[in-house]
């Protein structure tokens, strides 16, 4: 029997390769909120981050979240999700 693919993602913060259950997915909805997606099944435009402070602020400062997700997000919508990151970690 075949072995199932275990599909890989990359961080948008340190740019590691890692499975997509190991990653976090920050997602753009249809109607343009941007919100964390912990099942990673919701609707929308999906950019991965590692579960670490460090990979967030870092794919903050450099704008990597607002380019993958084709989108520009505003400083209270970034405290938003670190603040939802810290809660749910």
């Amino acid at each position: 029997m075949a072995e199932k693919k275990i599909p890989m993602r990359k961080c948008t913060g340190c740019g590691a390769v890692k499975s997509k259950k190991e990653l976090i997915r920050v997602l753009r909805t249809p109607e343009g909120e941007i919100k964390i997606d912990r099942t990673g099944r919701a609707n929308g435009r999906g950019a991965y981050i590692c579960d670490l402070e460090a990979c967030f602020e870092k794919a903050r400062k450099s704008g990597a979240i607002a380019r993958s997700l084709s989108v520009s997000i505003e400083e209270e919508v970034y405290e938003a999700l670190a603040r939802e990151l810290k809660n749910n970690g």
